[in-house]
């Protein structure tokens, strides 16, 4: 684990307690995720990202999740394998319609409903789109209804790239008052290197006045392999900004959101940027 001595040890603990205690929380799970090597999607890998929401449910919080992985499963479906733009939307109508159909079985296991929803850059940008949005959540919430959301990649061209419901994730999180983002990779974190190339690279454990120092490891560490967890750095950073405390944790570890309510160290915290003050 990285050294953090440029952050107060104190101030991470309190951080961390504070994600812990968080009342809303909105969970961001890639592709990588919910897919295996063959783009098909995981059961096994979707039926534990459930699991690990059911923890936080049974704590009564409130859940939004932002799932990709709708051209994976797509890929997957029909055996295209999404070689350019027009290939992708469709891909990703096939995909999502797979996906909501395994993430309402899987959460029934729990007897818990889900709706979908999905959103453009455009929706996010329209004050009236987003408040309409917003009173939609709410009221979701209010149902007991777990919201899932993914950008709508049929319609879109610029959002089926990596990282987009990276950015999604974080103004949603500003946007509906979120107490926590939670974003989940096959990575686990921010390293001092790739960890996927470099053997050596150490996970940084919080990010918060060393914000600058850690962007430039990204920077130089990235590929285009790695380079998605640059905007899973900016998304956190944005919400930390506004308050937020943010968690780039690794999916496939066990009871991982479990962990995080329990005030674990896990993946890496970014510390609200102003730090945590008590009510």
């Amino acid at each position: 684990m990285s050294d953090t001595t440029e952050i107060d040890a104190t101030e991470v603990e309190r951080a961390r307690q504070f994600a812990a205690d968080a009342d809303r929380v909105i969970i961001k799970a890639g592709t990588n995720s919910l897919t295996d090597e063959e783009s098909n999607l995981d059961d096994e890998k979707l039926d534990k990202l459930v699991d690990d929401i059911a923890d936080l449910l049974e704590q009564d919080k409130d859940v939004i999740l932002v799932s990709s992985g709708a051209v994976g499963a797509g890929k997957g479906r029909v055996g295209y394998t999404g070689e350019t733009v027009e290939e992708s939307q469709a891909l990703s109508t096939v995909g999502q319609s797979h996906l909501m159909r395994r993430y309402t079985e899987s959460f029934e296991r729990y007897d818990e409903k889900v709706a979908q929803i999905l959103l453009s850059q455009h929706d996010l940008e329209n004050p009236e789109r987003f408040t309409n949005f917003g009173n939609t959540i709410e009221t979701l919430l209010e149902w007991d209804i777990v919201p899932i959301i993914n950008e709508n990649d049929a319609i879109a061209t610029e959002e089926i790239r990596i990282g987009d419901n990276d950015m999604l994730s974080s103004s949603v999180a500003i946007g509906i008052d979120g107490d926590l983002l939670v974003t989940l990779t096959d990575v686990g974190g921010v390293y001092t290197g790739n960890p996927k190339e470099d053997p050596t690279a150490e996970r940084i454990e919080a990010v918060g006045h060393n914000y600058d120092e850690v962007q430039a490891i990204i920077d130089e560490s990235s590929s285009s392999e790695f380079g998605g967890i640059q905007t899973k750095v900016q998304g956190a950073r944005d919400v930390s900004e506004y308050g937020i405390p943010a968690i780039i944790a690794k999916s496939t570890e066990d009871d991982i959101l479990e962990k995080i309510a329990a005030a674990k160290p896990v993946g890496t915290l970014f510390v609200p940027i102003n730090g945590v003050t008590d009510d």
